[in-house]
């Protein structure tokens, strides 16, 4: 009786321990954030037109920051910059590419120009292209190794240097789960998001001594309404299809003002790495514990996805690829989000059958991730 009532005893005190260390790392983690405050802090967003980075660029001014956004599409910024400034926010809009070096350098200049020195800088510009692996092309590596990893290297390198000097700034590379799980049908992608991932996570330990702080964001399927500017390719309605529903259900997708309120948490409190939604955390250690097993269930699920065919290696847009379930009510939160999000404007509209060449894809490329 006595060492039962001893092991009770254990067992209670090992839960009260653990509950109290649960206190005491949430105390902590609320008290770093609150160390870091953004008001009058210089916040550079690319990809802030629309989309997750529009989303994020409300709360930043909500939380007092001075923004600098760009994008593309200079009908998208003019209208992300009367809504933020509308909020209240101090906002620059300045039209890059951000895969040309020589434009991100001039729109630093800009921002310093009018802020002055740069405190936060948030690489958020993306894409998704979904197909099969027998219909990409060296060109589809090319692009979203362009956009993925050489355009916040870009960047980095070019705020860096005086974040250094003055021993003090943040560094906020989204990636995304599938820099950290392979996705079949999102090769591309994967493969430019792992290499996003690999430079964001090296440059925390380098640029940890200078006194900056990188963060790694690395999301699940996020409800931006993104998702009919997205790239699709082989049996491409089939694509759009599982794609966009997976995108809006709720307990498979997150909504974007979530990841926007979790990004910004965690870079005020110099996290290394933030993944949302808790599944997808699961899902990231799981892989990593389990890589053989992980890879076997992923290509279980390969087997039920479309095979190559349709339109091959051609490239078409979402909103091209429509089909009799999606737009429907499964997409209903996607389709919502789009409206919220600067996601209706106008786009280019794609030369012969309306699918989308090389050329106006790389005119039209989302200027917000997508998980």
């Amino acid at each position: 009786m006595n060492f039962y009532i001893d092991n009770q005893n254990l067992l209670i005190l090992f839960a009260v321990a653990v509950g109290a260390l649960f206190v005491v790392l949430w105390v902590v983690r609320s008290w770093r954030e609150r160390q870091y405050d953004l008001t009058g802090k210089t916040v550079l967003l690319t990809g802030g037109s629309r989309g997750l980075g529009l989303v994020m660029a409300r709360q930043l001014v909500q939380q007092g920051a001075r923004l600098a956004i760009c994008a593309r599409d200079r009908a998208e910024l003019e209208r992300a910059r009367v809504e933020l400034e509308q909020c209240g926010g101090e906002v620059l809009a300045v039209p890059c590419d951000v895969t040309d070096r020589s434009q991100v350098d001039q729109m630093v200049q800009q921002v310093r120009d009018r802020f002055g020195q740069i405190d936060i800088l948030i690489n958020n510009a993306g894409t998704d292209l979904v197909g099969p692996m027998d219909v990409l092309t060296m060109e589809d590596y090319d692009d979203l190794m362009k956009l993925h990893f050489w355009a916040p290297l870009y960047t980095i390198y070019a705020v860096f240097p005086e974040m250094r000097q003055r021993q003090a700034g943040r560094i906020v590379n989204i990636s995304s789960i599938g820099g950290k799980v392979v996705s079949p049908h999102m090769l591309a992608y994967c493969a430019s998001k792992f290499a996003l991932t690999g430079l964001s996570e090296g440059m925390r330990t380098e640029l940890a001594k200078d006194g900056i702080a990188v963060t790694t964001v690395c999301p699940g399927f996020i409800r931006t309404g993104v998702i009919d500017r997205a790239m699709f390719k082989g049996q491409h309605r089939k694509e759009f299809t599982w794609f966009s529903i997976a995108d809006s259900l709720p307990w498979i997708s997150t909504s974007a003002e979530k990841v926007a309120r979790e990004t910004i948490a965690g870079f005020r409190r110099g996290d290394a790495e933030v993944i949302v939604p808790l599944w997808t955390w699961f899902s990231a250690r799981l892989y990593a514990l389990f890589p053989g097993l992980s890879a076997t269930a992923i290509g279980w699920f390969n087997r039920l996805l479309p095979r190559t065919g349709g339109i091959g290696t051609e490239r078409a847009f979402g909103k091209d690829s429509h089909s009799s379930l999606s737009p429907s009510l499964l997409t209903f939160l996607s389709d919502k989000a789009a409206r919220q999000n600067n996601e209706m404007g106008s786009q280019e509209q794609p030369d012969g059958e309306r699918l989308a060449e090389r050329s106006s894809y790389r005119s039209s490329v989302s200027d917000g991730e997508d998980g």
